[in-house]
């Protein structure tokens, strides 16, 4: 049996997607079912039920799953002791990060660090906070970067940096007026804001409700993107980190205003998966990231394209 057959299952489940496994592979999803077709054959019973809106390994694949983890997992130690031998570089590394972060902060970093080493490549995916964690403690990533970081069992959190949550809004919007603003200001006014399970929309509602500044919201949207183009026709005001703002502010289609006071920050953190020796690449990359990181959170110049192969996922974490 080949070990990619055994991944390909992994990341079905992981994913809750064929169609995600199919790209995570660089496969088609015909491909993708035909393995999964394959593995049943070999064994002579169903591995994994299909239900409206989600996928689940039966007992038999419960029972693969937890198998074909370990072996993964072994095969990468090794596959990583090797290709990292007399601690070179070399080799793949494997990241995933919310949409905000991969398309607005990350690319000043990856261009150095290929720059630098290029002999490591890195593959970087968009996803949600939860499966990024997911991904983080089940080995199927080596670095993962999410906002407002949360303790769970079997993962390590570093520091990454701060970023400063600014106001942002339509020129003609009349909270756009001004050089600061408070949150207390934002009472009444139409809000646009990130979905519920999303952490950073969750610290929001957090700051709203410490300044007794409630808001109407008119639109939900599961990424950053949106939620800016939103604001541009003046559907309502939102918050957001100012790093994601930089260009539309220049371009003058949006206004961005700090909060009074010391403001309010994201926090974002480094997740790799507890107790796992890590290979030299990660290392380097993750001394990079937090060398980087120490100057004022809301500094930097414009961020450049990335030079990584990317899954991109229009959602928010």
């Amino acid at each position: 049996m080949q070990i990619e057959l055994l991944k390909v299952f992994c990341d079905i489940v992981e994913t809750q997607s064929f169609s995600r496994a199919a790209a995570r592979n660089y496969i088609s999803q015909s491909a993708v079912s035909q393995q999964v077709r394959s593995l049943e054959v070999r064994y002579g019973r169903r591995l994994i039920e299909r239900g409206k809106g989600s996928i689940a390994p039966t007992p038999a694949g419960e029972i693969l799953l937890r198998g074909a983890r370990e072996i993964l997992e072994r095969f990468q130690q090794v596959d990583d002791e090797l290709q990292n031998f007399g601690q070179s570089t070399a080799g793949n590394l494997r990241v995933a990060t919310v949409y905000s972060v991969g398309l607005h902060e990350l690319p000043p970093f990856l261009t150095q660090f290929l720059r630098t080493h290029p002999q490591s490549r890195i593959q970087l995916e968009y996803d949600r906070s939860a499966r990024i964690y997911d991904a983080v403690a089940s080995g199927a990533i080596d670095l993962g970067i999410v906002a407002y970081p949360t303790r769970r069992a079997g993962i390590e959190i570093m520091p990454f940096r701060r970023d400063r949550l600014v106001l942002i809004a339509a020129p003609e919007n009349p909270l756009a007026r001004g050089k600061e603003i408070e949150v207390a200001q934002l009472k009444g006014a139409r809000f646009v804001a990130f979905e519920r399970d999303v952490p950073t929309r969750r610290a929001v509602d957090r700051i709203l409700g410490a300044h007794d500044a409630e808001v109407e919201i008119v639109m939900e949207f599961d990424n950053i993107e949106t939620i800016k183009r939103a604001v541009e026709i003046n559907a309502g005001v939102s918050i957001v980190p100012l790093l994601t703002v930089r260009a539309e502010v220049r371009a003058r289609t949006l206004r961005a205003l700090p909060f009074a006071g010391d403001g309010h920050f994201r926090e974002l953190g480094l997740l790799v998966r507890r107790g796992r020796t890590r290979p030299p690449i990660l290392d380097r990359f993750i001394e990079l990231l937090q060398r980087r990181s120490r100057g004022p959170a809301s500094e930097g110049a414009t961020p450049k394209r990335p030079l990584a192969r990317r899954t991109a996922k229009s959602s928010e974490g």
